[in-house]
């Protein structure tokens, strides 16, 4: 008898949801190389992403809950404040990668699932065993470093960091499906992408519609920022949190890869900064595994008959 499909289907979407994250960065690198700025990109990516939310949420049958969400100025309230999370997280993130900085992106997106255990402390009241603490200090002795190496904060990687770890938090508390919440935060910023690429346009200054290829890039990133995160809704309601702890750090990988490869500067300080990191990641990822499965084995006992 054959397995159930569904599990090896989510693993699929895990892995790509992770992989094209870890890959974006060349999406907006490349479009840097034609011209385009970092806030043309963001626009574009606020402009075409509303249409495929959009049909996401056609496709989902979700245009009832996107209605409901619309008339409650509470939850829209508190969908605004994630809009302006995102936003933030995104600028930021196509900023970085344009800008010679996805070595410290990357950094942020280690240390945002360490940091969401604080956070999950702090206002859940979750607790944090011994060997989260240990992932913990050793992201803190990780950051330490990064701030020898740079000679400054790493602040790209904790703005990214915190952003989306209280993105996240308002998510969590917000009644809303993902594909429904996403395609409001896109309706929230469409209007500010329209008026600047409406600006750009006006000025000149605009490079999407130069020619078929950068207007081909620019619609490119509606799919890009959109697609991932539906894979990954889909996918962690059908794995276990201990294969989305080990699956979860592939993107940074991916991206410390890609700054690697584009000739980002990588000193003694850096490494050394990027080894604590790691090890914060593999004991996180580790813990979150044996929790999993001693929880599991504790069900199966319970289970048998006495």
């Amino acid at each position: 008898m054959t397995a159930p499909a569904t599990p090896r289907a989510a693993l699929i979407s895990a892995f790509g949801c992770y992989v094209m994250w870890g890959f974006m960065p060349l999406l907006f690198m490349a479009q840097a190389a034609v011209g385009f700025d970092s806030f043309e990109i963001l626009a574009h990516r606020a402009l075409w992403a509303v249409a495929v939310a959009g049909l996401l949420v056609f496709v989902a049958g979700q245009g009832d809950q996107v209605r409901a969400v619309l008339t409650s100025p509470k939850t829209l309230g508190w969908l605004t404040l994630s809009t302006a999370l995102i936003g933030v997280n995104w600028g930021l993130y196509v900023w970085a990668t344009t800008h010679e900085a996805t070595l410290e992106a990357s950094l942020g997106y280690y240390i945002n699932p360490l940091l969401n255990m604080v956070v999950g402390l702090w206002l859940f009241r979750e607790k944090i065993d011994r060997w989260g603490w240990v992932a913990i200090g050793l992201a803190a002795v990780g950051v330490l470093f990064q701030t020898l190496a740079l000679g400054r904060p790493p602040w790209i990687s904790l703005v990214l960091a915190f952003s989306f770890a209280s993105y996240g938090v308002i998510r969590k508390r917000v009644p809303v499906d993902a594909q429904a919440g996403l395609l409001v935060e896109c309706l929230l910023l469409v209007p500010f992408g329209l008026a600047w690429v409406l600006w750009l346009q006006h000025t000149g200054a605009g490079v999407a519609f130069d020619n078929p290829v950068n207007t081909a890039w620019a619609l490119a990133n509606g799919p890009a920022t959109v697609l991932p995160l539906a894979l990954f809704a889909w996918s962690a309601r059908r794995l276990p949190l201990s294969t989305i702890g080990f699956i979860q750090f592939l993107a940074p990988t991916i991206q410390f890869g890609v700054g690697v490869w584009a000739g980002e500067a990588l000193t003694p300080l850096r490494v050394i900064s990027f080894a604590f990191i790691w090890g914060g990641a593999a004991v996180f990822a580790a813990a979150a595994f044996f929790r999993v499965r001693a929880a599991r084995e504790a069900l199966k006992r319970s289970a048998e008959p006495v």
